[in-house]
């Protein structure tokens, strides 16, 4: 949720010294930009799985190749994993075959999840 656009409807001037925290607080609001990104990040995963072609490859990491030096970067994969609940992986490869377990899946997590 864009903060600005809720100042301006709720007339605080920016003059006033209030946070974005505050004003969320008084406003009773929540932030859901995170949410809506891991949403989107779920409907998509199950698009490409259904799919099997070399998005699946990618996303689900089974492609040979050399591996960068330093820190792993987080893969789509385990963010939703966390973001589902305690699920691995594999379970999230198995649940993404039932179109509508998946749904009900991520709709669970939106719900639940900050």
């Amino acid at each position: 949720m864009d903060i600005f656009p809720m100042r301006m409807a709720c007339r605080i001037p920016w003059t006033a010294k209030k946070t974005n925290e505050r004003v969320l607080n008084e406003t009773n609001k929540r932030r859901s930009l995170v949410r809506t990104i891991r949403k989107r990040q779920a409907t998509f995963l199950g698009h490409v799985m259904r799919r099997g072609k070399l998005e699946y490859l990618v996303t689900t990491g089974k492609f040979e190749g050399k591996r960068s030096r330093g820190r792993q970067r987080e893969k789509i994969m385990d963010g939703l994993a966390t973001w589902l609940g305690p699920a691995k992986v594999s379970d999230i490869l198995a649940a993404v075959k039932d179109r509508d377990l998946w749904r009900d899946m991520i709709a669970n997590a939106y719900k639940q999840c900050t």
